[in-house]
């Protein structure tokens, strides 16, 4: 039932062709993330490099890269997830269909951790430098783990079942950290950890945490899944791995993963931190360095043929796209009961996840009355920007399902012709000025600060959408080269801005920096092109214009414009509007939507591979060479 090790796993893929073994040594420094990319773009196998250089172990990549070989992985308990699922919506269905559900109760066994003395992660211990020191990007300050699952306990209330598994990134070296003895944590104050790093503080304690790596492949998917509070991650990895997880309990230490292939323990002092990163993450650009919890390293412990597993994050698509879809598989029905009148949500991908958040609600609010004013929809997108991740959204577009019963919100370009052709910018944006966004996004004014835009449309159609433009007709000066992009949105490419490279310090502290995001002098670019937007010009009948570095670009394709205009922008600073009016604090405009989505000087530069790097892994893909026939 399930993989209890990353062994077992690799060893079963290995047989039915789905992973391939690498002997040739292969740099843990850029180039195994180099690897890691092509095989996940050119639907590859995973991929064990077995001597990557300067390390005894081996390196896994690409386990998750595919939908085909996720739903291999978790074959034996996909289902009996749904079903538990399913029975935590109607827990009366079992009654209507006990074949269904007949070993479901056996199953929620499962969520149970089962306690343990001892295990094979507690084979060998060794010096944190041990352990392979893989770089993803070259803007990166060191190594990082990118599949960690890091373990705390409740301070207040000690044990696995107040203990919290998350995904959070783990600097191994580099910057101002001392070698073998010290570790950067980098985590948001709201998560599971945060709670509990809290508490600690309040306590007067030091934080103990663990950080497992390896194990079963199901442990990864529990420390990135959106649970209930109160839920542990292990309760689900359970249930998600097919078998108890087993946690090797010790006094006054917080548990153990039995099974895992490594783990590192260590403490957080009160008050202990260190400038961590930069780092290349799932938004598409570099995050900066910023003060993080510092982790002294105590114990680095790992099993008999120990396996090192990571992903590589970066602009979208990547490895990690894939647990978005399972996330959605595994939560997507249960949404409508923690959300009532919510349909569907789709966390774009496209636009690094969070920056863009497409969600079909319903309309029942006083049904007598023939309306097109949102009213029901706004309710729900308060609750949707107050429930945990979910609440990190930047741009909200929400719709009735009544005008589309068919349509899913992971429609994208069906959802965004339906919502064009049916909004009205003078009575549909609300913002939320101020206030907390993704630290990782830094389009706002400060870190962590920025604002959201919720855009409700329903009602009929009160447009019908451009797709081609006239000729024989001019923009502003400064602004060129307008290109459609989809049906009633057109990008232009605006005035440059001076790079953020010349302006910005490198860790991200310097105040002038924020100070100049908050003037926004560019803006003026965009408040004169609005102005000479008349009603009679090519441009006045197309409801959504996006301003950009390179319009041609960004037209290209539906993935080239969700990233640029929703990572460039912080709504309350960057969205204008042609004929922009403020009514008893509402603000709204009579013709386009006009969205500033250039690189301005505090945002974050983007990541590129590494022109050498690329070059000798081409090398590599070329017949006769160790990577032939696997990646291009």
């Amino acid at each position: 039932m399930g993989f209890r090790t990353l062994k077992a796993c690799v060893d079963a893929l290995r047989r039915e062709k789905q992973l391939v073994v690498i002997d040739h040594p292969v740099d843990p420094d850029l180039e195994i993330a180099e690897v890691q990319r092509r095989l996940f773009r050119g639907g590859g196998p995973a991929v064990l490099f077995s001597h990557p250089r300067g390390s005894g172990f081996p390196v896994l990549v690409n386990l998750y890269g595919t939908q085909r070989r996720v739903e291999r992985i978790f074959a034996d308990s996909l289902d009996r997830v749904k079903r538990l699922v399913e029975l935590k919506i109607d827990p009366t269905a079992a009654l209507k269909k006990p074949w269904r559900y007949w070993r479901s109760p056996y199953d929620a066994l499962s969520m149970l951790p089962k306690r343990r003395r001892s295990g094979p992660v507690l084979a060998h211990e060794i010096p944190l430098l041990s352990v392979p020191q893989v770089t993803s990007w070259p803007g990166d300050g060191g190594p990082f783990i990118t599949l960690p699952a890091v373990y705390t306990e409740d301070p207040d209330r000690p044990g696995t079942q107040h203990s919290n598994i998350g995904m959070y990134r783990v600097q191994l070296g580099g910057n101002s950290y001392e070698p073998n003895r010290e570790i950067g944590l980098h985590y948001q104050l709201h998560r599971g950890i945060g709670v509990h790093h809290a508490a600690a503080l309040r306590r007067g304690e030091p934080l103990k945490v663990s950080i497992f790596v390896g194990g079963s492949p199901a442990l990864a998917v529990a420390a990135v899944m959106p649970l209930p509070e109160g839920l542990s991650e292990l309760t689900f990895a359970g249930v998600l791995a097919g078998h108890r997880i087993g946690m090797i309990a010790r006094k006054n230490r917080p548990a153990i993963y039995a099974e895992s292939d490594f783990v590192i323990e260590g403490t957080i002092l009160p008050g202990a931190t260190k400038p961590e990163g930069p780092f290349g993450d799932h938004l598409g650009y570099y995050s900066r360095q910023h003060q993080f919890p510092v982790m002294q390293v105590e114990h680095v412990w790992h099993r008999e043929g120990a396996i090192w597993p990571i992903t590589v994050v970066g602009r979208p698509p990547q490895e990690d796209t894939l647990f978005g879809w399972l996330v959605h598989e595994l939560t997507g029905p249960i949404i409508p009961t923690v959300l009532p009148g919510v349909k569907s949500v789709h966390a774009v991908d496209a636009s690094g996840v969070h920056p863009l958040l497409l969600v079909v609600g319903s309309e029942r609010y006083l049904p007598w009355q023939a309306s097109s004013r949102p009213a029901e929809l706004l309710t729900q997108a308060a609750a949707i920007l107050g429930q945990g991740q979910l609440s990190l959204a930047k741009y909200l577009l929400i719709i009735s399902q009544g005008d589309a019963p068919g349509l899913d919100a992971g429609e994208i370009p069906a959802f965004l012709k339906h919502l064009l052709e049916r909004v009205d910018w003078r009575r549909d944006c609300h913002f939320q000025t101020e206030t907390s966004i993704d630290t990782l996004d830094y389009s706002g004014s400060g870190l962590n600060t920025g604002s959201k835009l919720v855009v409700a449309a329903r009602g009929p159609a009160v447009r019908s959408l451009k797709c081609e433009l006239p000729t024989g007709w001019s923009l502003p000066a400064g602004f060129s080269a307008p290109r459609v992009c989809l049906p009633g949105i057109v990008a232009v490419t605006g005035p440059p801005i001076e790079p953020a490279s010349t302006l910005a310090s490198p860790n991200g502290s310097d105040a002038a920096i924020w100070q100049l995001a908050a003037s926004a002098p560019w803006a003026a670019d965009v408040e004169r092109f609005c102005q000479a937007i008349e009603p009679d010009h090519p441009l006045f009948d197309w409801p959504l214009i996006v301003v950009v570095d390179n319009s041609t670009w960004t037209a290209a394709s539906l993935q080239n414009f969700l990233w640029v205009t929703f990572t460039r922008s912080n709504p309350a600073a960057d969205v204008h509007g042609v004929g922009s009016v403020v009514h008893q604090k509402h603000w709204g405009c009579r013709g386009p939507l006009v969205v500033d989505a250039r690189l301005k000087p505090h945002h974050a530069p983007p990541m590129e591979e590494d022109k050498t790097v690329s070059a000798r892994i081409d090398t590599m893909c070329m017949t006769g060479g160790p990577l032939a026939g696997i990646c291009s």
